[in-house]
């Protein structure tokens, strides 16, 4: 086969280079003639290039020989020509001191040959330079003559050679003075002289001025201050200072030289004891402008950004341009008056722009806050930051510059619209930068925001619009609050993280409504308008953040106010009324909505990039070494540093708190809380629980995950050839983290219905979470059980081999009186196997059991009866204690009184003893937690109230992890009132006295108070003494702290005093019950879910689901007994607290349960007790059974009724 077959017979002609005749289309031959006339012709080819380019390399030298032989002669002939000027031979030096030359002209002749011979490595030319610089200073003076014309390109010519030679001098090592003395002294002059083309050439005049100091300056710390060095820095500050101290044109540009260049030199911001350290940066800061250095480094950061200049792309660099840049401001005013620049629009705009890129742990001693979540994890530096750049940094932190922030602002009708809102964004990108950077004093950061200037104002001054009011305005009229107030899906694109201009593949689709109407935007459009949407957002979430603290702080007397004073009718500055309250909220639901139901789209790039990881071809199971990415930082919306689960937490804690307010006093429409337009609701039950299954899932997977790398983790040292073993080890745990990543997103895509109803339940009915909270126990019941059904689970159990243990764990004698002792000793070490069914007997003071009827219900008399007894007060400890409205809350002093009790038994402190004790009383608040999970869990209801504050701890402790800290539990004014009202009108008191609350003698303790013996009368007790922080009795309470000092003691009685006692009892609850199911409800829905509704009784609905037993069953005509046709009309008849007392008689509980009598657990029976008419009404509440006589006369069967009800009988009274 011919490889080269074209399809044509035809053979190709044949070209022969061999000099051989031969036929055109026949064989070559195969001769070596043919390859060796080849390799001539190829070799001659080379030898004549290599020829030509040997004649035109040499050419090349003999020109470039020739230009510099001329050169030189040139140059000498010059140098001639100059000496001859200045009157020497070449072997003589030039006299000292130098004189002046006689004219302009004789001056101009001699710089012009200077600069036309002189070279920077040429001793003599650099003497050449010193002897006609110092003869040039004398010429000025005397002359008197103006550098215009060629003066100034001469003059710039001459200080770029002086600036080369002092730049290769600092490169070499030269750390003398003498090397550089001269030199800057004739630099300082050329910089007077053309101080315009200086500030052009300021980048390459300041680096080789930084060069010098950073030579020059460990001398310093040597040097004690003496004499001669203190001569060599007024030399140096000359030099520096002098293009910044003449205002030209370009004096800005000095400025902005100087401080990218200079002011991040390590010499300015040491912590350094030397005197002359020290003199150099405060001569600097006093010689300097720093209202143009401000405008200068404001113009650069915003025209070019900040990282644009390759001094700023190290952390610590941009640290010490913040620092020196506070510094020089602290010390024009003498460190004090922070108010004079804090305000001012470009120390705000430095200052933030530069915060913003730094890591908030770079500062020492800076912790997450408290209250605030953990948005990114930043990794630590590895240069910590001395004190020097620790005290300017915590400058900003103070109550006048904070506090005055908004006095700058121009707030005068004459700014546009636009110019008013441009200011507003940069004010709240300084506040947020603040409190971004200081998480644990952000409520101080936000108080001094809200309160305003602490001074009062003049008179006849104008006043400031309050921050609250101020950025409220900025946020109504911004394109994001305006489109999201609308419509929500218009929320994704606007939080998207916005992709950088070079990605051009990625563009976003503009968010509807802010497209500007054009067929077509250039770049740089689009990124200012993107630029724009991230400003905006900076000002709405300042906004939250300040609404959030004043809500704090609020109690609901001034809320519902309308924003005026209820005393002296004076509008409050920082309330808003209730009618934008309502568009407020309308945002915040919108945007909430959005942030978790939609997580996975705005997340999207996020997903991607976390996907795109590859498997070996070879091993699957091993990824493939990827190239190391930067770690990118969240920018939600654009907002640099701003991720998505820190806008779901304050969005979910601010939407929490105006809901709660609503929900104790009406003021939003009926259904204004309701997302139901954007569910499909007829299939939402089930697919709630659809997702449910898949959350349980994904946690049995993070469990087996978990308990992988526990049994994995082994600490002992590494073995020679194990390295290996390590390192696959090391890949198998980084997989689990990606696994476990990857399946969060997952959960996020498929569970977004799960994700509201735990962290905004209010946006679904309540009937409906009522229905998917029965659905979910139902649905842990079948896992658990197999079936809903306890006998299903008692007859699986008896095919087991242990099924004689297992009931004899589920199965307890309980002593009346002693309901909660016993079921504790029987019954903890079950743990969530409460959760099944339990056997229960009664059993009198002789261990006799009672009779009864065993249909189940015995467990509601059992969790009924431990309740009733847990909550009974007592000569004791009790466990739970009252407030003025008798509802419930865990005692804040009963571990203290416990220890207190124990000390006086002589148990030594910290002993095992000790800690048994005090473990077996939480163990107490667990069980008791788990006896209320388990009526829950039953559907059992209980006849208790507890206090809206502790209920509200149950409903914000069941976080998804979107925003644990956010949508947890906040201590507020208002839950002060639930638990202790003269303690809150003290604090109101506090709160709006309009004197000198220093007068009050207040300070940062809080006093407990203890009983140390309970057999005395009236007991005794024991004050103890708190700090609410750290030195607190030594900071008094003024008018300016007492926010603070209010939130403190919120905090502390509500959650630090209770703190044990209440996480013990929640986590026996979320044993029971899971506390996602508990965030789908509030604190008024929770006890509604506990105690059954408090709306009036229904009695058709209860005549409905009605059983009837004994003679009472119906027919087959379908038709009531006349004693029950009797009874039900009585029950029509009777007011509404009498069918609630009735209700109580049978079921043990005045109220309904949520959904109907049909979800009574057992359902309401009545049977015969017999025909005898002077019996009375008896019941058997275990199992919500009313026994009742064969009455005939309404009056006496409602007579009887009454009396058995009101007369506090119960159990088969007869």
């Amino acid at each position: 086969m011919f490889q080269t077959f074209s399809g044509s017979t035809r053979r190709p002609r044949q070209v022969n280079l061999s000099g051989r005749k031969g036929h055109a289309f026949g064989s070559p031959g195969t001769g070596a003639g043919s390859q060796a006339a080849l390799d001539r012709a190829q070799q001659e080819r080379i030898q004549r290039q290599r020829e030509r380019d040997q004649q035109k390399a040499a050419r090349t030298l003999q020109r470039v020989w020739r230009g510099h032989a001329s050169r030189q002669e040139v140059s000498a002939l010059l140098r001639g020509e100059w000496d001859s000027v200045e009157g020497f031979s070449s072997a003589q030096k030039f006299p000292q001191p130098a004189t002046a030359y006689a004219s302009e002209a004789e001056a101009l002749a001699q710089l012009q040959r200077l600069l036309r011979f002189s070279h920077t490595r040429n001793m003599d030319d650099l003497n050449r330079i010193r002897h006609y610089a110092f003869r040039q200073m004398e010429t000025v003076p005397t002359v008197g003559f103006t550098p215009i014309g060629p003066w100034p390109l001469a003059y710039l010519r001459l200080q770029r050679m002086v600036l080369t030679v002092m730049d290769r001098r600092s490169k070499l090592g030269y750390a003398e003075w003498n090397q550089y003395e001269d030199f800057t002294t004739i630099l300082r002059f050329l910089a007077d002289q053309i101080p315009t083309e200086t500030s052009q050439n300021a980048k390459q005049y300041y680096q080789t001025l930084a060069q010098v100091v950073i030579r020059l300056s460990p001398g310093w710390e040597e040097s004690n201050g003496n004499t001669d060095m203190t001569e060599v820095l007024k030399a140096i500050l000359a030099a520096i200072v002098t293009p910044l101290s003449k205002v030209t044109g370009y004096t800005l540009n000095a400025y902005e030289a100087f401080g990218y260049v200079f002011m991040t030199l390590p010499i300015l911001s040491m912590e350094s004891t030397s005197a002359v350290t020290q003199m150099f940066r405060d001569s600097l800061a006093d010689s300097i402008n720093y209202k143009l250095l401000a405008n200068a480094m404001a113009t650069l950061f915003k025209s070019s950004g900040i990282t644009s200049q390759p001094e700023l792309v190290e952390t610590m660099n941009r640290l010490r341009l913040l620092s020196c840049f506070i510094f020089f401001h602290r010390y024009a005013h003498n460190f004090r008056s922070p108010e004079a620049y804090s305000a001012h629009k470009d120390f705000v705009t430095v200052v933030s722009l530069l915060l913003n890129t730094l890591p908030i742990n770079i500062i020492e001693d800076q912790s997450a806050d408290t209250d605030r979540p953990e948005d990114v994890d930043v990794p630590q530096s590895a240069d910590a930051a001395n004190g020097f750049l620790r005290d300017q940094i915590l400058s900003l932190v103070n109550q006048e510059g904070i506090g005055n922030l908004l006095s700058g602002s121009s707030q005068s009708s004459g700014l546009s619209e636009e110019e008013k809102v441009e200011e507003a964004r940069q004010l709240a990108n300084y506040a947020l930068a603040l409190l971004r950077f200081f998480p644990r004093r952000g409520d101080e950061i936000r108080m001094w925001l809200y309160i305003g200037p602490s001074t009062a104002r003049p008179e006849g001054s104008s006043r400031n619009l309050p921050a609250i009011k101020y950025f409220w305005e900025a946020s109504k009229q911004s394109s994001v609050f305006g489109t999201i107030l609308r419509d929500s899906r218009a929320a994704i694109d606007l939080l998207r993280p916005k992709t950088a201009p070079s990605e051009a593949t990625n563009q976003t689709v503009p968010p509807a409504g802010l497209v500007h109407h054009a067929f077509w935007q250039a770049p740089r459009q689009e990124a200012n308008r993107a630029a724009a949407i991230a400003d905006e957002w900076r000002v709405i979430l300042v906004f939250l953040e300040l609404y959030t603290f004043v809500l704090k702080v609020t109690d609901d007397e001034e809320f519902f106010s309308s924003g005026r004073d209820l005393y002296s009718n004076q509008a409050r500055d920082n309330a808003l009324p209730l009618s934008e309250v309502k568009d407020l909220t309308t945002f915040l639901k919108n945007l909430g909505f959005t942030l978790y139901f939609n997580a996975s789209d705005i997340n999207v790039s996020e997903e991607r990039d976390a996907g795109s990881s590859s498997l070996s071809f070879f091993n699957p199971k091993v990824p493939e070494p990827q190239p190391q990415k930067q770690t990118v930082e969240p920018s939600v919306g654009g907002v640099a540093g701003l991720s998505l689960d820190y806008v779901k937490g304050l969005v979910t804690g601010l939407l929490r708190m105006v809901y709660e307010r609503d929900s104790r006093r009406k003021f939003l429409p009926a259904d204004h809380w309701l997302m139901t337009s954007r569910f499909d609701m007829t299939g939402f039950i089930p697919a709630v629980v659809q997702e449910e299954e898949s959350r349980h899932k994904i946690e049995e997977e993070d469990a087996e995950d978990m308990d992988a790398d526990e049994e994995e983790y082994d600490d002992t040292p590494q073995l020679i050839g194990t390295s290996r073993t390590q390192q696959q080890r090391r890949l198998e745990r980084l997989q689990r983290a990606q696994r476990k990543a990857s399946r969060r997103r997952y959960l996020q895509a498929v569970a977004p219905r799960l994700e509201i109803l735990q962290n905004m339940p209010f946006f679904i009915p309540f009937t409906t979470r009522v229905q998917i909270f029965r659905e979910f126990v139902n649905l842990d019941m079948t896992k658990r059980r197999g079936s809903a059904d306890p006998e299903s689970w008692r007859f699986h159990v008896m095919r087991r081999p242990d099924a004689p243990q297992t009931f004899e764990k589920h199965s307890a004698k309980i002593r009346r009186e002693h309901e909660f002792e016993d079921a504790f000793q029987q019954f903890y070490p079950l743990g969530q196997g409460l959760k099944e069914p339990i056997q229960i007997t009664f059993v009198d003071q002789f261990d006799t059991a009672e009779a009864g009827i065993d249909g189940g219900g015995v467990t509601k008399e059992f969790l009924t009866s431990v309740t009733n007894r847990a909550f009974m007060p007592t000569d004791y400890i009790d466990m739970f204690v009252e407030n003025d409205q008798h509802l419930l809350y865990p005692n804040p002093a009963a571990v203290e009184e416990h220890k207190e009790a124990l000390r006086q038994a002589g148990v030594r402190e910290g002993s095992a003893e000790w800690r048994l004790q005090v473990s077996e009383l939480l163990q107490r608040y667990e069980f008791l937690g788990r006896i209320i999970g388990k009526c829950l869990y039953e559907g059992i209801l209980a006849d208790i109230n507890f206090a809206p504050f502790f209920l509200r701890k149950w409903a914000l402790t069941g976080g998804t992890g979107s925003a644990p800290k956010e949508s947890g539990y906040r201590p507020t004014l208002n839950d002060l009132r639930d638990l202790d009202e003269a303690l809150y009108q003290g604090l109101h008191q506090l709160k709006t006295y309009s004197g000198d609350v220093e007068d009050f003698s207040l300070n940062f303790t809080v006093t407990d108070t203890i009983t140390t013996d309970f057999t005395s009368d009236p007991p005794t007790t024991r004050a103890i003494t708190k700090e609410l922080k750290p030195g607190g009795s030594n900071i008094p309470v003024t008018n300016s702290n007492r926010l603070v000092y209010i939130s403190y003691m919120a905090r502390h009685r509500l959650q630090n005093q209770p703190y044990l006692q209440t996480t013990a009892f929640l986590r026996g609850l979320s044993s029971m019950i899971q506390p996602s199911w508990l965030s789908m409800f509030n604190q008024s829905e929770l006890q509604t879910l506990i105690g059954g509704t408090s709306s009036s009784i229904d009695v058709e609905d209860l005549r409905r689901n009605t059983i009837y037993g004994g003679t009472y069953v119906i027919g087959d005509d379908g038709l009531e007994h006349p004693t029950i046709q009797l009874f039900w009309k009585i029950m029509k008849d009777l007011s509404d607290g009498e069918r609630r007392a009735v209700l109580k008689f049978v079921t043990s509980t005045p109220r309904a349960p949520l959904l109907g009598f049909a979800t009574l657990n057992p359902r309401f029976s009545i049977r015969d007790a017999g025909s005898d008419d002077q019996r009375l009404p008896s019941t058997s509440t275990c199992v919500n059974l009313l026994k009742l006589p064969m009455y005939k006369d309404e009056g006496v069967m409602k007579e009887k009724l009454l009396y058995s009800v009101f007369s506090g009988a119960g159990f088969d009274l007869s």
